[in-house]
This record gives structure tokens, C-alpha cells and sequence, in this order.
């Protein structure tokens, strides 16, 4: 059988329709991770036991759960024990969300203890709280060196997104899929899925490794 890329031309509207879905849901949910991350990594830096834990236990459970079944458990598991109507749209951005914020968390906890104590003792003899000296003085330092690994962590972000197909969300994978079930052509279209993500991602990937060098130096 003959390679023919004018099947994916042809429904290329389709494609392009799944694919602003993809960004829309990637941009939505790595900004609920990084906020729910940020909050979650600083509960685990406070220097009370109880709320550390709290915070370890939110990253634990949602970095080993895999996304599959954070996914359709929010979908149809949700309505059934809580009783709470959730569409699939709302369940595909909570899901996603959420699993992502066990990552960011850990990222943005690392950064901060990455900062020499000395910044903290320094902040502490200027008579500082916790939230200002985190806000004035570590987070600023720290971010630069967070960069690199939330980049990744974000790239990780938009190819999770092709899950959202199992709950009929009509991203880009699920309409990749539906054009292959009408064209009997899986192969063009999954190769042009595969090269659309690459021409997305490796931009990033040289940004990413970009700041490493820049931190390194």
C-alpha cells in the first residue's frame, strides 16, 4: 500500500480543530498544577510536621497513581461516591491538573532547597516572615533554576494530553483516530500526529536544555 499524505490534507480541518483542543488543554492545566504545585510545595517546606505531610501525601498519591485511571475514575467514579456531576471537559482538566501537581510540587520544593540556608538565615535576621522571605527572597533565586525541569515537566504536560482521548474529548488524538476510522489509513495520519508533536516539542526541549547551560555557566 502506497504511503498517501493528501488523506490527512484532505481532513486536515479536523486535525487542526484537535490540535488547538491539545494546546487549550495543556495551557488549562499546567496552570492548575503550577498553582496547586506551588501551594503543595510550600506546605512541605513549613516547619510543622502535620502540614508537611499533608503536603507529601497530596505528591506521593498523585505522582504513583497512573493518569489513565485518575482520569476515568474522575469521569465515572466521581458521580457514583461523591454524587457530583462532572463533565468530561471538567473531569479531563481536573485529572490532568491534578497529576501534574504532584510533579510541579516536587520541582518547586526541590528549587527552593536548592538556595544556600545562608539566604534564609540572612532573611530571618532581617526579622522576615516566612511568606516574605519566600516571596522577596528564596523564589526569585530559585525560579531560574526551575526553569529547565518545569519546561520538561510541561513538555511531559501536552503529551498527557493525548489521554483525553478515552473520555471521547475531541483533542488531537481522538480525531487522528476518527479520521483513521473513516480513510482506513492509520498510517498517514498517526505518522503527521507524530510529526506535529515533534515540531512542538523540540522547540521547547532547546529552550529547556538552553537555560541549563545558561545555569550552568
Amino acid at each position: 500500500m502506497k504511503f498517501d499524505p493528501s488523506i490527512v490534507l484532505k481532513n486536515w480541518d479536523l486535525l487542526a480543530q484537535g490540535l488547538l483542543l491539545t494546546l487549550k488543554y495543556t495551557i488549562y492545566t499546567c496552570a492548575i498544577g503550577l498553582a496547586i504545585g506551588l501551594f503543595v510545595a510550600l506546605l512541605q517546606l513549613t516547619p510543622w510536621r502535620l502540614v508537611r505531610w499533608i503536603g507529601r501525601i497530596w505528591v506521593e498519591f498523585f505522582r504513583n497513581i497512573p493518569l489513565l485511571v485518575l482520569l476515568l475514575w474522575t469521569y465515572y467514579a466521581m458521580p457514583i461516591f461523591l454524587q457530583i456531576q462532572v463533565a468530561k471537559e471538567t473531569a479531563g482538566i481536573l485529572g490532568l491538573g491534578f497529576y501534574a501537581s504532584g510533579f510541579y510540587a516536587e520541582i518547586l520544593r526541590a528549587g527552593v532547597q536548592s538556595i544556600d540556608r545562608g539566604q534564609t538565615d540572612a532573611s530571618l535576621a532581617l526579622g522576615m516572615s516566612y511568606i516574605q522571605r519566600m516571596r522577596r527572597i528564596i523564589l526569585p533565586q530559585a525560579l531560574r533554576r526551575m526553569v529547565p525541569p518545569l519546561v520538561g515537566q510541561t513538555i511531559m504536560q501536552l503529551k498527557n494530553t493525548t489521554l483525553l482521548s478515552v473520555l471521547t474529548i475531541p483533542d488531537l488524538l481522538y480525531q487522528a483516530s476518527y479520521i483513521s476510522s473513516f480513510t482506513y489509513r492509520p498510517m498517514e495520519v498517526y505518522t503527521v500526529i507524530g510529526i506535529v508533536f515533534v515540531l512542538i516539542l523540540f522547540p521547547l526541549s532547546a529552550l529547556s536544555r538552553q537555560f541549563e547551560r545558561k545555569e550552568a555557566a
